[in-house]
This record gives structure tokens, sequence and C-alpha cells, in this order.
């Protein structure tokens, strides 16, 4: 590890906020980024079950994500191929109805642009979710116009929406995402990776 990587991995600015939360959880930073990787995975926060794990997307939505990415588990782990940074590097707990709490802001401000500075200029990142889009992209619109809209930012960027069950239905309400966005987004992904 590199002294940022060492350092995000220590954080520790969130504890009391995480003691507050319905899960009453330490902080556990899940670092996974190396500079001259191809492909960074821009995502919100790690889950529960991340939480547990350390590692990055080990749950059903990182199946889902895989599968649209096109990458068996061995490649999306290769830490010399992908880079994964959420905007919060913790699981930020849930709320007293078990809903995800929002990824804190002091993390992202904390730590973002130090990592997009180190990790340099990437051939291909992947926005999961609304809080990624809005950092990297600056947009306001919601996260189905972001995504409608890929073509914007294609082939270098390409936007998403979470991979979680929750959005199972958004899915079959616009099917133009699997048909036309997934199969462009798949065949980038080897690409970067092969050159």
């Amino acid at each position: 590890m590199n002294t940022l990587e060492k350092d995000i991995a220590a954080c520790r600015i969130c504890a009391d906020r995480f003691a507050d939360t319905h899960t009453a959880h330490e902080p556990r930073p899940v670092v996974w980024f190396r500079k001259g990787t191809s492909v960074l995975i821009a995502g919100q926060a790690p889950g529960a079950r991340v939480h547990e794990s350390g590692r990055p997307f080990t749950d059903p939505s990182g199946d889902r994500l895989r599968d649209w990415l096109g990458l068996d588990e061995p490649t999306f782990y290769d830490r010399s191929k992908v880079s994964i940074v959420p905007m919060a590097f913790c699981f930020p707990g849930y709320d007293v109805r078990k809903a995800d709490l929002p990824p804190p802001p002091i993390c992202g401000q904390t730590w973002h642009d130090r990592v997009m500075q180190a990790l340099g200029e990437m051939p291909l990142t992947v926005l999961v979710g609304g809080h990624a889009h809005k950092y990297h992209l600056g947009t306001k619109s919601s996260v189905t116009e972001t995504v409608r809209n890929w073509r914007d930012h294609a082939p270098r960027v390409f936007a998403l929406p979470h991979p979680s069950w929750r959005n199972t239905a958004w899915m079959k309400k616009n099917p133009w995402f699997e048909a036309d966005l997934l199969p462009v987004l798949r065949a980038r992904v080897q690409e970067v990776l092969n050159d």
C-alpha cells in the first residue's frame, strides 16, 4: 500500500457518525485502487456485506455489476486492472427502517480529489449510481436521464444506475439500458483491458 491508501485505511473521521447509526458500527474503509489500472469503477459506498468482507462488491450488487461489465471475478478483483473508488470508503450504516444511509460527504471531501489526482487519467471510468454521477459529471439530472444520455460521455465514461436488486423494476422500464448501453460498455471494457 502506498501512503494515501494507508491513510484512507486508517481513517476514523466518521467513527462518531457511525456509532450513532442504527447499526452502531466501527469504520472499516475498503481501499481498492492502484495507479496504472485501465478501469475505474466509481461507486457510492460499501454495503453491509462489503463491510464484513473488506472487498468491494462482494454482494448481489457486485454479481450484477460484473455481469454488466462482462468481467469474471478474478479480472474484476485484479488490482493491476481495475480500481474501485466509492464516494465513501466505509459502510455508512442503516437508519431505523434498515434503509441504507447516503455516503457521508466528509469522506468524499477528505479523500476523493486526492485519490483521483493520484490515479490520473483513466482509459475507462464507470460511474455507478447518482452520487458518482454528480461528483464526476457535475450533473444535477436524475439517474435515468444521466444514464439515458450515456453516449454524451462514452467511450471514456459510462454512467450506470446502481446494480442493486432495488433497481430491477427500473431496468424493466428502461430496456434500452440492456439492449443498447451494456453491449457497448462490455466491448469497451475488453478493449481497454486488452490494450
